[in-house]
């Protein structure tokens, strides 16, 4: 009986009802990942779930997208939906390069929150999709929007890793011996003269999340940098000016500061031991008040896909 009712809601609303299905697999996922990271053995369980719901994730934005004829990433229902795929397929990417439960027990009850957030707690105007406002009806949409979610996918994976660092070999010291383009040492040849001159690093559990963490920050810092450029090029097509200073542009603009702050202390500064990955942790919190905390302020040029006001 649910199963037939199911099929009947996936023929005439496709797009809802993969959304709960979705759940539904972020729910079962949640227990087995924190199991095995509470086991520090990898699950291919957990892997193969992540991958289902990336995809089931790209279907529902498709069927969006040729459904209202433009791309799906115009309110916040939709954008949020974006935001965990861009998540899940930061954990698939990171889980390729290092092999650590403890990156899915972090990434996915974030994955859940957000997509119990935007299944049951957003209003039915904000969840169904409508035509898009004058100014949204641009080429920049594409371009502005997807690469800011990206940037918050991976500021947010970024700083769950430093919040993890915290915690993990807390009695042994942190050293930050790696940089941005790899896991840090030597990449030894397979010259036998180059091995006997040149021994690897051994890194631990915490250096290697740090690492991680690092690279994934930067990344984001990166994107972040393209949105907010090509945000001020669309703002000036559409409103006629370069920057406005409402909630969304300045709280974006924080962001960029802060975590521009955070790579300059890490780079040039040469911090060492926890204080980098304290600072990057609390960076989730900026994150979020910039993406979903202006969105209840209800003021602003970026009006659209509010929940008040």
């Amino acid at each position: 009986m649910l199963f037939d009712n199911f099929l009947k809601n996936l023929l005439y609303e496709p797009v809802s009802s993969i959304g709960i299905l979705v759940f539904y697999f972020l729910l079962i996922n949640l227990p087995i990942s924190l199991v095995s990271a509470f086991k520090n053995n990898t699950s291919s369980l957990v892997r193969l779930f992540t991958i289902l719901v990336n995809l089931f994730i790209a279907s529902l934005l498709i069927l969006r997208w040729y459904s209202s004829g433009h791309f799906p990433i115009s309110n916040l229902y939709e954008s949020l939906y974006f935001l965990v795929w861009g998540i899940t397929l930061g954990q698939l990417l990171i889980e390729k390069e290092y092999k650590s439960p403890l990156i899915a027990a972090i990434a996915i009850p974030v994955e859940l929150l957000s997509i119990a957030f935007a299944c049951f707690a957003l209003p039915e105007d904000l969840r169904t999709s409508s035509n898009l406002v004058p100014a949204l009806r641009s080429s920049w949409l594409i371009m502005h929007v997807s690469v800011v979610m990206l940037s918050y996918a991976a500021l947010i994976i970024g700083s769950l890793l430093s919040a993890s660092v915290l915690f993990v070999n807390k009695n042994k010291p942190l050293q930050i011996r790696s940089s941005s383009t790899g896991t840090g040492g030597f990449k030894i040849s397979e010259t036998q003269i180059l091995n006997d001159l040149v021994d690897p690093i051994e890194f631990s559990h915490s250096e290697e999340l740090d690492t991680l963490s690092y690279r994934s920050i930067l990344i984001g810092f990166v994107l972040l940098t393209l949105g907010l450029i090509s945000g001020a090029v669309w703002a000036n097509e559409a409103w006629g000016t370069w920057w406005s200073w409402d909630p969304k542009e300045t709280w974006a603009f924080i962001s960029w500061l802060f975590y521009a702050a955070y790579l300059h202390m890490r780079i040039s500064k040469g911090w060492q031991g926890r204080r980098p990955a304290l600072l990057a942790s609390t960076g989730f919190l900026v994150v979020v008040v910039c993406y979903l905390g202006v969105n209840f302020l209800g003021i602003g040029l970026h009006s659209y896909g509010w929940i008040f006001g």
